[in-house]
């Protein structure tokens, strides 16, 4: 017997919307034009796309649309639930998508409006959510960093792997707050960390044979790089290993080519959004995430 969190709707239009449509290769131009409206909030999505274009074997997932003939919004469906230019039709309109499917995602994730409107319908139909974080910055900067960055901090290599993996779960169970070694005994997220270091997406400082800080840049697309996974050994913290390591990520980015650099924080992480303030970030919109 399937559970409520996972059990498809019986209705197969639940809202009486039914706008929205699975896009395929020949909606690529489309998706792009609405992936350009905002760089740094579709990056996430963009990033995907970089990677495999539309076809969901590559994408992770489906990719859904909204507005007929002109497009008007996109909602990639797959590990996460993106909506990316959602008004309050559109929302609505993935919302039922979703209901007819179940939920697949780990995670609601995207501009707080647009997730704020899709968890106030799903949630009768889905259940309780892990943890809901209705506040998170969305901050970005495309100037060097002000403060003086790590010299320290450099690119992960597979030689890394070993020191560096213990890390990232420890990143992880703070940051998400459950483990992500999970049934597969850790095999998905171990993949996940090598291709990071394949794609020289990880960054790292070494002290003394541990690590004392890394981060990573979990999405690039259109010029934007956004860092995630920010961290630094708990003995070391008050030090300013964060800003500075930081710094470096964001100096290294654009000199790679990023016009922009984003990330998104806790709203009660009040510590991170001064050191982020004090690197040269500024606040452009709010992400909110809802975690199963």
């Amino acid at each position: 017997m399937s559970s409520p969190a996972n059990r498809p709707s019986a209705s197969p239009s639940v809202l009486g919307i039914g706008q929205a449509r699975v896009l395929g290769a020949a909606d690529s131009r489309a998706v792009r034009r609405v992936l350009a409206i905002d760089p740094v909030e579709s990056v996430l999505v963009g990033s995907r796309m970089t990677d495999g274009g539309i076809d969901p074997r590559q994408l992770g997932g489906k990719l859904w649309g909204f507005g007929g003939m002109h497009l008007e919004s996109i909602c990639l469906s797959g590990a996460n639930l993106i909506p990316i230019q959602a008004g309050r039709t559109a929302v609505r309109s993935y919302a039922e998508l979703a209901l007819q499917e179940g939920r697949r995602c780990s995670s609601i994730v995207g501009d707080s409006s647009a997730v704020h409107q899709l968890w106030d319908i799903l949630e009768e139909h889905w259940g309780l959510a892990r943890a809901i974080r209705w506040h998170q910055p969305l901050m970005s900067t495309a100037q060097p960093s002000l403060v003086t960055p790590d010299p320290g901090v450099r690119l992960a290599t597979s030689a890394d792997f070993a020191v560096l993996f213990p890390a990232a779960v420890a990143m992880f169970n703070e940051e998400i707050g459950i483990s992500p070694m999970g049934a597969d005994g850790g095999a998905s997220y171990r993949r996940r960390v090598h291709e990071l270091i394949e794609q020289q997406r990880c960054y790292l400082r070494i002290d003394d044979g541990r690590v004392s800080f890394k981060a990573e840049l979990g999405a690039v697309a259109g010029g934007v790089t956004q860092i995630q996974g920010v961290w630094v050994d708990p003995a070391l913290r008050g030090q300013g290993l964060g800003r500075r390591g930081t710094g470096a990520v964001v100096d290294h980015s654009l000199q790679r080519g990023a016009s922009v650099v984003s990330l998104y924080v806790n709203d009660f992480n009040v510590a991170a959004q001064k050191a982020y303030t004090a690197i040269g970030f500024r606040t452009v919109g709010e992400f909110a995430s809802v975690l199963f």
